[in-house]
């Protein structure tokens, strides 16, 4: 994924955002922000977007969250000032493969439907595990590639127009768990049909 793709597909994408992708991610990130709610502590929300899941966080966390796209980060603030959203703290414009923070600022740091749709997703996992304090948590949910069938022959087929998509349909899921510092602790599918999966990380 190049960075000027990935900047012109959020200001395409973030017009339709919530009615398009919205109620597919629904499950996963209730799910989600329930396993966040129960931690508890200062999170970290890496690639907000529109702010869908900024509404399901509780009273037991401070948040903070960060995008890449301008247009996708004015929709976020519009729904924490309608819905007049107390654990969202801030709302902030940033690359993540380079947080403006520094290191162990947070007990969670979460990517919902990130890491197949951002250049150099090693880097920014190396970041997220970077500011997240040891014994935290990181957590990713996404799409990851199949090994065999024929949702693995599309998700190929696919792949030759990321820049265009906005995302990477043939996305292995090795490219997030390699960081030493990071202890995979759970990997589990999500709905719907598992289409996407649920990976928890310790920081070590």
């Amino acid at each position: 994924m190049e960075l000027d793709a990935v900047s012109r597909s959020y200001k395409r994408w973030a017009p339709i955002y919530d009615f398009s992708f919205g109620k597919v991610s629904e499950s996963p990130r209730r799910r989600t922000a329930t396993h966040v709610n129960a931690r508890g502590g200062k999170v970290l929300e890496v690639g907000v977007g529109t702010g869908l899941s900024l509404p399901l966080y509780s009273h037991r966390v401070a948040v903070t969250g960060i995008d890449f796209s301008h247009e996708m980060l004015a929709k976020a603030r519009d729904k924490v000032e309608e819905l007049g959203l107390k654990p969202v703290k801030e709302l902030r414009q940033m690359d993540a493969r380079e947080l403006d923070f520094p290191d162990e600022t947070f007990d969670t740091v979460v990517a919902m439907f990130l890491v197949s749709v951002v250049p150099e997703p090693e880097r920014v996992v190396s970041e997220m595990a970077r500011v997240c304090r040891r014994g935290g948590e990181v957590v990713i949910v996404n799409h990851f590639a199949r090994d065999k069938g024929p949702l693995a022959a599309v998700e190929k087929a696919l792949a030759r127009f990321e820049n265009t998509l906005g995302w990477h349909s043939d996305f292995a899921i090795e490219r997030v768990t390699g960081d030493q510092r990071l202890e995979v602790i759970e990997q589990a599918p999500m709905g719907p049909g598992g289409l996407f999966t649920f990976l928890r990380f310790k920081r070590v």
